[in-house]
């Protein structure tokens, strides 16, 4: 199976954060965490092993959609994907994360099966 990436959370929520990296790291996968999109944009130019980004959508300060249209913009690293992580599940909701530039999109409270099925589709 060769190395696994590591993968980037980034949620304003700790406890949404534990959770995501208990599951990933139980699965074998290397995790980073944020709580900032700032401090995410950071991580992605500083880490170079990031391989997927968990990203919530509603934050504080800067929000995921603003966040996706920024990180796509850190040279090197336009093409990693983001994985839009939200509880506005509602009909246009992963139309809209998609459009923002999002790979995917998964609505919370996250099913552990189908997170594993998008992560490994994507890392």
């Amino acid at each position: 199976m060769g190395i696994k990436k590591m993968i980037l959370i980034v949620d304003d929520d700790a406890r949404n954060i534990f959770a995501l990296k208990l599951t990933l790291q139980a699965k074998g996968y290397k995790v980073i965490t944020s709580q900032s999109a700032k401090e995410a944009l950071e991580l992605l130019l500083a880490e170079d092993q990031i391989g997927l980004v968990l990203l919530d959508m509603m934050m504080p300060e800067m929000d995921g959609y603003e966040a996706i249209g920024m990180m796509r913009k850190v040279e090197g690293r336009a093409d990693i994907p983001i994985i839009a992580v939200t509880a506005q599940a509602m009909a246009g909701d992963r139309e809209k994360c998609i459009e923002a530039g999002a790979n995917d999109y998964i609505s919370k409270p996250i099913q552990v099966d189908i997170l594993m099925d998008v992560v490994r589709e994507w890392i």
